[in-house]
C-alpha cells in the first residue's frame, strides 16, 4: 500500500507523506466516530495522521492506530503523526509538557512532527526536537512575517520544516507558497476540500467549494469526484494535502489521488479560482498581536 505514497522531504532529512488524515471533527460528532475513521484510513492506505491537544481527540486516535499496530497493519513507524501546540501552552516552560499530555493520551514515545498551533514560542519546541519527543518541528498558521521573524531569530538551531495553513482553490496561496519553497519550508495545506460546516468557526454562507462549476466541469472530465480534483491541485504544486472525512466511501476515495494527472492546462484553470476566501478567519484573535490573517500573506 505504502508504495504508491508520494513522500515529501523535510529540511531536517525526514520524509512526510504528501497526503494526510485530518482528524479534526465538530464537537457534535461522538468521539468513537474518530476511531472508527481513523482504522479505515489506515487499512485504506492513510500513512499521515494530522491532528492537535485542542481537537480532544488524540486518545481515540492512539486506540485506532495501536489496534492497526497490534493487527500488523503497520508498524509505528510507518505512521507519520503530527501533533499541535495549543496557544494556551506558548510558555516556554509549558511547551514540553503539551507535548508528554498529547503522548500519553495516544501513548506514543515520539510525534513525527510538532507545530505550533498558531504564530509564537519557537525556542522551547527546538527543546521537545533535542528530548526526541518529536522528529520535526514546524508552524501553523504562519504569514511571511512571521515566518521571516523566525528564520532571522539568531541562533536559531531547527528551521521550521514546514507551514501548515488554509489552502484551496479559493485561496491558493501562491505567494505563501512560491516563500515558502525558496526557504526550503513545506506548506501543507488544511481545509482542502472547503469548509467541513464547522459551526462557529465558519459563517454557515459560505461558499461551498466542492459545489463549484470549474472543479465539477474537471470531475467529469476526469471522472473523479470534485474532492479529488481539489486534492490532486494541491499535490501537483508540492503542496502536502490533508484530507479530513469521517464517511468510510470518502476516505477510501480520497486516497485514489495517486491514480491519475490533472493536465497544465487544468491547474491553470484552478489556479484561476483563486478569489483569496478564507473559511477560518478565527476572530476570536482577531486583536491579539500576532494575529497571522490581517497581511496580504
Amino acid at each position: 500500500m505504502n508504495s504508491k505514497h508520494q513522500y515529501v522531504e523535510l529540511n531536517d532529512g525526514h520524509f512526510i507523506p504528501g497526503l494526510g488524515f485530518g482528524t479534526v471533527k465538530p464537537q457534535e460528532v461522538p468521539n468513537s466516530k474518530t476511531i472508527e475513521a481513523t482504522k479505515i484510513a489506515i487499512e485504506a492506505g492513510f500513512r499521515h495522521i494530522d491532528c492537535a491537544y485542542v481537537y480532544q481527540v488524540e486518545e481515540e486516535v492512539g486506540l485506532a492506530v495501536r489496534s492497526k499496530i497490534a493487527d500488523g497493519t503497520v508498524k509505528r513507524e510507518d505512521i507519520f503523526y503530527t501533533s499541535k501546540l495549543w496557544s494556551t501552552f506558548h510558555h516556554p516552560n509549558l511547551v514540553q509538557s503539551c507535548l508528554e499530555r498529547s503522548l500519553k493520551k495516544l501513548r506514543f514515545d515520539y510525534v513525527d512532527l510538532y507545530l505550533i498551533h498558531f504564530p509564537t514560542a519557537m525556542k522551547a519546541m527546538e527543546k521537545c526536537k533535542d528530548a526526541g519527543l518529536a522528529k520535526s518541528i514546524g508552524v501553523s498558521n504562519f504569514n511571511r512575517r512571521q515566518l521571516e521573524m523566525i528564520l532571522n531569530k539568531p541562533g536559531l538551531k531547527y528551521k521550521p520544516v514546514c507551514n501548515q495553513v488554509e489552502c484551496h482553490v479559493y485561496l491558493n496561496q501562491r505567494k505563501l507558497l512560491d516563500f515558502c519553497k525558496s526557504k526550503d519550508i513545506v506548506l501543507v495545506a488544511y481545509g482542502a476540500l472547503g469548509t467541513q460546516r464547522y459551526k462557529g468557526w465558519v459563517d454557515q454562507n459560505s461558499p461551498v467549494l466542492l459545489d463549484d462549476a470549474v472543479l465539477g466541469a474537471l470531475a467529469k472530465k476526469h471522472k473523479r469526484s470534485p474532492a479529488l480534483i481539489a486534492l490532486r491541485y494541491q499535490l501537483q504544486r508540492g503542496v502536502v494535502v490533508l484530507a479530513q472525512s469521517l464517511k468510510e466511501n470518502e476516505i477510501k476515495e480520497n486516497i485514489q489521488v495517486f491514480d491519475f494527472e490533472l493536465t497544465e492546462e487544468d491547474m491553470k484553470v484552478l489556479d484561476g479560482l483563486n478569489r483569496n476566501f478564507r473559511y477560518v478567519i478565527m476572530e476570536s484573535m482577531s486583536n491579539h498581536p500576532n494575529y497571522p490573517f490581517a497581511d496580504e500573506y
